[in-house]
């Protein structure tokens, strides 16, 4: 065979290394746990690829692509790359660069602070406790 195609020892189908699906591609990045919540991510009009939103699974991706995904935030990833196996998180970071702005952080919500609860509010320690009980029972200490 010639061109860009490769023969798999399993099928015999040949497999493609300037393409692959998008839910396979998103399952390989690490986006999503499991292949079938990446087909239902791309059926469910939440990604987008190079500005176009998909309606199939089957849509495929291309190197150079940039793919757009709406999940608790949104996140822009171009695509350097293609995996015939899922492997661990350093391994699916080689496949794509993240464009994505960085997270936006409430403003609400200090740096690095604790919050120091002030005395006589919210839970009573153990010791405060012990001596409510104490007074419900009518016991001197």
């Amino acid at each position: 065979m010639a061109g860009n195609f490769r023969s798999t020892a399993s099928t015999g189908a040949p497999l493609s290394t300037d393409r692959q699906r998008i839910d396979k591609w998103l399952w390989h990045v690490r986006v999503v746990r499991t292949r079938t919540a990446a087909a239902e991510l791309a059926t469910g009009g939440r990604v987008r690829v190079n500005g176009d939103r998909i309606d199939a699974a089957s849509r495929p991706v291309r190197v150079g692509d940039v793919v757009t995904i709406a999940l608790d935030r949104v996140r822009v990833l171009k695509v350097t790359g293609f995996a015939e196996r899922r492997g661990d998180a350093t391994a699916a970071s080689t496949l794509y660069e993240d464009l994505s702005p960085p997270a936006e952080r409430p403003a609400s919500l200090p740096e690095a602070t604790t919050i120091a609860r002030e005395r006589g509010s919210g839970r009573p320690t153990k010791q405060e406790r012990r001596a409510i009980d104490r007074l419900r029972r009518g016991n001197d200490p």
